[in-house]
């Protein structure tokens, strides 16, 4: 079994069957998203055929919710999904950065206070910006300084308190999740761990025990249980010698593919593994950042260069760098790649 072509497969990248980014977002459990705009184009990657312009009123519709649920980094999420994967999943990653907030004087009473000056900055639906919210801690005689604003952002929204809303311009907000996101059951820990276990196989698969507990920030432990608990409606076969997991519905995937593909940086792809080697020969892994520092190129399901996307005036410049020289079917297949992109730019 091709384990790059499976997952190109899964992932919606080869055979994209979604319309709407919302669908999307809740089909791979979590989209990374702290490099915002390639979030969007991962997103758009993956239906058939949204613009920027589209992912955009997704997030201002509160159907796309961009918070720090997994591994203590930016991810879309579901808005049913955005509370009980902070619940169960945030605890973990809160407990690890006890001694960064020991060391910025970050204590429970400081974080106390700095959940009222929010709560009382934004109730009501308003919106404000990180540096609007920074002048309302410091007009509270709350420190920002020194990387403390930042932290007190990321632990204020692991406590469920507030998240990102729309951007404003070009400005991010933040905003009360409570007020941003409606009420959404919430399952029991086993019942939420074994659905994104079960999320994660069918929309990521092949992958091992080990790639899921890197994705989900769970620990090995709790890693292996979902699977279990998930087993039901999942498979497991062993594949180059690694004990693989698999979507129930896994089918053979005929003729390889030669298309090609513009990822973004931290693309779902290349980030949400450990083991990237299916994708990535080790010969490029510098070249490529380890596959997930730089938005790549990919071709066939394998990571063949680098892209960098830059604006100038009205236009934006699309340079492609592969690893080595294209021929001429690899060199069109970018070339169309890079056109599609170019249209997901543009569209209205």
């Amino acid at each position: 079994m091709d384990i790059a072509r499976q997952r190109l497969r899964n992932q919606h990248l080869t055979r994209p069957q979604f319309d709407r980014p919302g669908e999307v977002v809740a089909w791979l459990g979590a989209v990374q998203a702290q490099d915002y705009l390639g979030a969007l184009w991962a997103v758009g990657l993956r239906t058939r055929a949204a613009g920027e312009h589209d992912i955009e009123r997704a997030i201002a519709d509160r159907v796309i919710v961009r918070t720090w649920p997994l591994r203590g980094t930016l991810h879309f999420v579901a808005p049913a999904d955005v509370r009980w994967m902070l619940k169960y999943l945030a605890p973990r990653m809160m407990a690890r950065g006890a001694l960064h907030r020991r060391r910025l004087e970050l204590d429970a009473a400081v974080l106390a206070r700095s959940t009222k000056v929010f709560v009382a900055a934004l109730e009501g639906g308003r919106k404000l910006t990180r540096a609007a919210m920074y002048a309302k801690l410091e007009a509270a005689r709350i420190s920002t300084a020194g990387g403390r604003g930042l932290h007190i952002l990321w632990t204020i929204a692991h406590d469920a308190v507030i998240c990102f809303g729309s951007r404003e311009g070009r400005q991010h907000t933040f905003a009360l999740l409570e007020e941003w996101v409606p009420p959404a059951r919430m399952p029991e820990r086993d019942e939420a761990l074994a659905e994104l276990a079960r999320r994660y196989v069918t929309s990521h698969g092949p992958a091992t025990w080990q790639d899921f507990a890197w994705w989900s920030g769970l620990s090995a432990a709790d890693a292996r249980s979902a699977l279990e608990m998930a087993k039901p409606h999942l498979l497991q076969e062993t594949i180059d010698g690694q004990a693989c997991w698999l979507p129930a519905s896994t089918t053979g995937t005929g003729r390889a593919s030669r298309m090609s593909f513009l990822l973004p940086a931290y693309d779902e792809y290349t980030v949400a593994y450990r083991d990237r080697s299916a994708v990535l020969a080790t010969k490029h892994a510098a070249k490529a950042g380890a596959s997930v520092l730089s938005p790549t190129i990919v071709i066939g399901g394998q990571v063949v260069g680098t892209w960098t996307r830059t604006h100038r005036r009205d236009a934006v410049v699309i340079a492609t760098r592969p690893f080595a020289k294209l021929g001429h079917d690899d060199a069109r297949a970018v070339a169309t790649a890079t056109e599609r992109y170019r249209a997901f730019l543009s569209s209205r």
